[in-house]
């Protein structure tokens, strides 16, 4: 059995390249055999030799690798992982102009895959987050409780956030009465739908399955959990705040987690706050997709994703008229 590398051993600076070409395919690499993970998939890259700049390093590998002369754009992700006998933290960037063509010059296996197609590649630990980045949205709207608006204004809201962008709406009403939460679920799903924007329930799987969308479970839920059990194609989603959680969450085969609190937040004075350094050490033991969540708003999402983050998650940093 491999041996788990100390929470305080040095990660290890590893590049990859997000490859696109002109069809918008993305270049994706096997994993030869003798080496860690081998069989799996990867975007191609390697690591960060003394006295290199990232930007250096990526260039210099996909050479060596690829025989491609790349252009290092912008970051797209960094992804703290434990893998066996070791740390990683892989820093994702984007590589839209190359030139030359690539080729396997290390005996590794090449792809490129349409974007919509990456989900169908096993891909190592590392790499998993790195394909919900590019296909997944970077904001998780979590509703507030209607208990205290009227229906109406509680529905602008939401029409206001959808026409904003938001792309992915968890619907959470904890105090509201079983039959007015019913009919505000139905409602804001059409509102959603019309949007094309992807929506779950808070901890009401009966309700989730009645119209067909997404179950995001609590926290105190997740543990109880025992086995998926739930239609493949919706999303599962679930509330974490420390490993163990975590861990539940993916062994159960949740599509993503969310994540804290980073910060502090009005909704919970004075639970302590795990910090982004706290965040990134957890984020390491598991390989599906998270939202940091805690006093965080659009303007976080390219901290959170430097610390391993999908994006972020939020109620009143994303429906500015709460609080």
């Amino acid at each position: 059995m491999p041996t788990r590398p100390a929470d305080d051993t040095p990660a290890i600076h590893v590049m990859a390249g997000v490859i696109t070409d002109a069809r918008g395919r993305v270049l994706l690499a096997r994993r030869t055999q003798g080496r860690d993970l081998a069989g799996l998939w990867e975007f191609p890259g390697g690591k960060v030799d003394p006295g290199e700049t990232p930007e250096q390093a990526l260039a210099r590998e996909l050479h060596e690798e690829l025989g491609i002369d790349a252009d290092v754009g912008a970051h797209l992700i960094t992804v703290p992982q434990q893998m066996p006998h070791k740390r990683i933290r892989l820093d994702v960037r984007r590589v839209p102009v190359h030139r030359g063509r690539a080729r396997g010059l290390d005996g590794q296996a090449l792809a490129w895959v349409p974007m919509d197609k990456l989900h169908r590649y096993a891909m190592t630990p590392a790499d998993r987050p790195v394909v919900a980045a590019l296909l997944e949205t970077d904001c998780y709207l979590v509703t507030p409780s209607p208990h205290d608006v009227s229906d109406g204004a509680w529905l602008a809201g939401l029409d206001a956030v959808l026409a904003a962008g938001i792309s992915c709406v968890q619907l959470r009403g904890p105090d509201v009465g079983a039959g007015r939460w019913r009919t505000l679920v139905a409602e804001a799903v059409a509102r959603c739908h019309a949007h094309r924007a992807e929506v779950l329930v808070s901890a009401d799987e009966a309700l989730a399955e009645a119209h067909g969308i997404g179950l995001h479970l609590p926290a105190a839920m997740l543990m109880k959990r025992r086995a998926r059990h739930f239609p493949e194609g919706l999303k599962l989603a679930a509330s974490c705040h420390d490993e163990r959680e975590l861990r539940h969450a993916e062994a159960l085969g949740c599509d993503f987690a969310v994540l804290g609190a980073v910060q502090e937040t009005a909704s919970h004075p004075g639970r302590p706050a795990i910090g982004w350094n706290g965040f990134a050490a957890l984020r390491e033991h598991v390989s599906l997709p998270i939202y940091a969540i805690g006093g965080l708003g659009v303007g976080g999402v390219e901290e959170a994703r430097l610390h391993g983050a999908q994006g972020i998650a939020a109620i009143r940093g994303l429906w500015p008229s709460v609080g």
